[in-house]
């Protein structure tokens, strides 16, 4: 099974070297429906083809190899195709899948109390990554080379959306849309939320809890000094006091 997108080429290989005195037919949806013929002679190869309108300046058939190309391939190329001669025969299922979108990130407003552009007082980024008009594709979030979360949809032209939160919002996540041959990928602009370093609030935990923690140790260090002081300078305040006393 071989799987393209609309607009591109593929190219369908016979793993064959031409010899002498070979034939080479190419079919597409049975065999009575030859689209391009190859005789190989001693002098040299002739190609006929077009035989089916459908495929009229789109068929490239290499006389070395025997392979067909279909270029500028539509989607009612899509099918069966075959190739036989005295030595060989194989068949190829070409399926033509539409370009795929470009995933859409946006906050997920539906999911918080106000605009993720502007609100900081919740602590998580709530945002949505769509695609509209697909097929048989996965929707994907990803943190770097890591994979979060998916979904998988195998109707026809659907619109496809995955939420995500996160606590801590950087320039790692990305969205991808898929099939299994190739992809579209859209990565998190952090305009769309707090980033870590804008506020505690977004990033929350940790960062925070550090520095309250620092705070407050700086602050019982500080206490400590000061009734450290204060003890002395009475203990010095005292002996004094004695020493006047007994002179």
């Amino acid at each position: 099974m071989t799987s393209v997108i609309k607009g591109d080429s593929v190219t369908l290989h016979t793993q064959q070297k031409m010899m002498g005195n070979d034939v080479i037919q190419w079919w597409f949806g049975n065999k009575t429906n030859l689209i391009a013929v190859i005789n190989v002679t001693n002098n040299g190869a002739t190609v006929n083809h077009n035989y089916d309108e459908k495929f009229r300046d789109r068929l490239t058939v290499y006389t070395q190899s025997g392979c067909l190309n279909i270029k500028n391939i539509e989607t009612e190329h899509a099918g069966n195709y075959g190739v036989q001669s005295n030595r060989m025969s194989k068949n190829f299922t070409v399926i033509v899948r539409a370009r795929l979108p470009v995933p859409v990130i946006s906050s997920n407003s539906s999911n918080s109390s106000s605009s993720l552009s502007s609100s900081s007082s919740s602590s998580y980024c709530s945002l949505l990554c769509s695609v509209v008009n697909v097929s048989d594709v996965t929707l994907s979030w990803y943190k770097g080379n890591s994979l979060l979360f998916s979904i998988n949809a195998s109707d026809l032209s659907i619109s496809l959306s995955l939420p995500l939160e996160i606590e801590c919002l950087d320039d790692s996540y990305s969205c991808v849309v898929a099939y299994s041959f190739t992809n579209q990928t859209t990565h998190l602009n952090t305009e769309l939320c707090h980033t870590c370093s804008d506020s505690v609030h977004c990033c929350g935990s940790t960062e925070a809890v550090i520095r309250l923690v620092l705070s407050a140790l700086v602050g019982v260090a500080t206490v400590i000094l000061l009734v450290y002081d204060i003890r002395s300078r009475r203990i010095k305040q005292d002996r004094a006091h004695i020493h006047t006393s007994e002179t």
